[in-house]
Formats: structure tokens, C-alpha cells, sequence
């Protein structure tokens, strides 16, 4: 799917020469936003502890609690809300290139650059698995206490948890002529999802984005969900109630107000789209917002 450039974030490594980061984030206050819609080219792995998120990972949503992983693959992009009263997690964020050797060996050429290249992609939700938990405790201990050898041991960790993500939890795996056939696509409808993206509020139908991929209807529908893994609607009322929910939280604009500006002119229907894709009601994610806290977002410096 496409990728805006507008919530790309810039990622900063405490040690360049080192880039991997660990630290644990708080957050209090139900409704409370984790993290805003972004991406980025790095690896990011949350290892929840306590309390309760709701993760929504290219438009899909996961709940996540004690004990889950969330994993977010280069350029995938992400956003989360607190659906507890709290909520604890360990971060971590890697670049890959950390992984890679100046001489290139069967690892980084096998598995590597294919996940850097994002030609492996890893489940975005993993439950129960208590050997992951386990390496993701390591290295929040290796980050805590630092203690010499601490990039050895962090490496090791990595590799170690890369290789159980590999023989357990892969999505997808993209040959490089399916990889380049895909970014080809994604070229090619770069201008659709752009176009999506600034006109939302209006009438969007397949034929008429179908015309300017110049595709026939029925092409267009299948490689648009080949991309995005959603039909044209679902797609488009999802980028709507992402923008009112933030409008919800954030403004003091009425929900009918809201409602037109997300491009619903029928305030029932905006209510029942909402309720749909979110579980709760428009009124509720106002009030959810009013009694926001902001996370504890000190020990990553992002």
C-alpha cells in the first residue's frame, strides 16, 4: 500500500554506529493515542506487559495485551489507542543494516536483505509465544543494565529473534520478480492513493479511479485489493474515520460538523460507520479524547 511521505518518521538512534533502541512506555488514561498513524524503514517490535492497545497495522485493526507482540515490518504503517486505563510496553526499534557484514555471508544474502528489502514480511500480531517473550526480556535486561559486551549480546539477541520470526512467523515471502512486480504496482497506482488521500470527502467510485489507472473495473478491483488487501469502500471509509476520529479528539467542531468534513453528509450513517470499524460511538471517542494522557515517550527519543 502506499506509503505518505507525511507520516514518514524520522527515526533517531541514540548511538548512530549503533542503531537499535529498547525502553518501556507508559501510558494512563482510556482512549489515550499510543502512537499516530506513521512509518518508517526500520523493524519495530512492542512486547506488551500490562493493560490493553488497539494497533491498527495498514488499516487493520489487533488487540493487543499481556503478554502479545505487535511487530511492524519496514513501511508498514502503524497507529495505536489505549483501550484500558493503562497500558505498559517494551519498544524496540532496529535497523537491519545493523545486521549486515561488509562481506556479504548466506545469511544476510538469504534473509537479511530480502527482510530489509521488504521481500519477507513477518505476522504483525504473535500470542502465547513465550520463546519471543523470552529475547524480548533479554534485551530490555541488556539495555537496562549495559554492562560490557552489551552490543554482542543485543546482536545475539536480534539474530535469535529474526530466526524464530523466520521459521514461525512468516506472511508473506516475495521471490525478487514477485517483489518487482509489486512495486510496480505500487508505482502505478501511487496517484490513485494520493488522489484517495485528498479527495476522501467526496464521491470516489471505482470507475472513475479504475478510468485514471486507465485498467478496466475489473482489473482495478483486483490488483487494488491484491495492494491493500480491501475493496475501494472500505478502503476510503477507513481513511474518513481515521481523519473524524482525530477531528473527534482533537477540535471542538460538532460531530454533525465532523461528520461532513470526513465526507458524510448523513449524521445516522456517519454513527453507524463509525460504530462498525471503531466499536464505540462518535460521542464516545470525544469524551475518550478529553481524558487523554500523553505516553511516557522519554526513553526512545524518537
Amino acid at each position: 500500500m502506499e506509503r505518505p511521505l507525511s507520516l514518514l518518521e524520522p527515526m533517531s538512534m541514540p548511538d548512530p554506529r549503533f542503531p537499535v533502541k529498547l525502553g518501556k512506555m507508559k501510558a494512563a488514561g482510556k482512549g489515550a493515542t499510543l502512537f499516530p498513524a506513521h512509518w518508517h524503514n526500520h523493524i519495530e517490535v512492542l512486547h506488551f506487559l500490562s493493560g490493553h492497545a488497539r494497533v491498527e497495522v495498514n488499516h487493520v485493526p489487533f488487540d493487543a495485551g499481556p503478554g502479545d507482540v505487535m511487530v511492524f515490518n519496514s513501511n508498514d504503517i502503524h497507529m495505536g489507542l489505549l483501550s484500558s486505563d493503562a497500558v505498559e510496553y517494551d519498544i524496540l526499534i532496529a535497523d537491519l543494516a545493523l545486521l549486515q557484514s561488509q562481506s556479504p555471508d548466506a545469511a544476510e544474502t538469504k534473509y537479511i536483505t530480502p527482510m530489509a528489502q521488504n521481500r519477507i514480511l513477518f505476522c504483525n500480531r504473535i500470542s502465547g509465544d513465550a520463546g519471543l517473550a523470552a529475547i524480548l526480556d533479554r534485551l530490555a535486561e541488556e539495555f537496562r543494565e549495559r554492562q560490557p559486551g552489551f552490543e554482542l549480546s543485543v546482536k545475539s539477541q536480534l539474530y535469535a529473534m529474526l530466526t524464530l520470526l523466520l521459521r514461525g512467523y512468516v506472511e508473506l515471502r516475495l521471490s525478487e520478480q514477485e517483489s518487482s512486480a509489486r512495486l510496480r504496482n505500487l508505482a502505478r497506482f501511487e496517484p490513485i492513493f494520493d488522489y484517495i488521500e485528498t479527495h476522501y470527502t467526496e464521491d470516489i467510485t471505482v470507475e472513475e479511479l479504475a478510468a485514471r489507472a486507465s485498467l478496466s473495473r475489473y482489473h482495478f478491483s483486483r490488483l487494488f485489493r491484491q495492494l491493500t488487501g480491501r475493496t475501494v469502500t472500505d478502503y476510503v471509509n477507513r481513511i474518513r474515520i481515521n481523519k473524524s476520529e482525530y477531528l473527534l479528539r482533537s477540535s471542538e467542531k460538532t460531530i454533525a460538523e465532523i461528520a461532513m468534513a470526513a465526507g458524510y453528509n448523513d449524521l445516522s450513517y456517519f454513527s453507524r460507520i463509525f460504530r462498525r470499524y471503531r466499536g464505540y460511538a462518535p460521542s464516545e471517542a470525544r469524551s475518550r479524547g478529553a481524558a487523554e494522557a500523553p505516553a511516557d515517550l522519554d526513553p526512545l527519543a524518537r
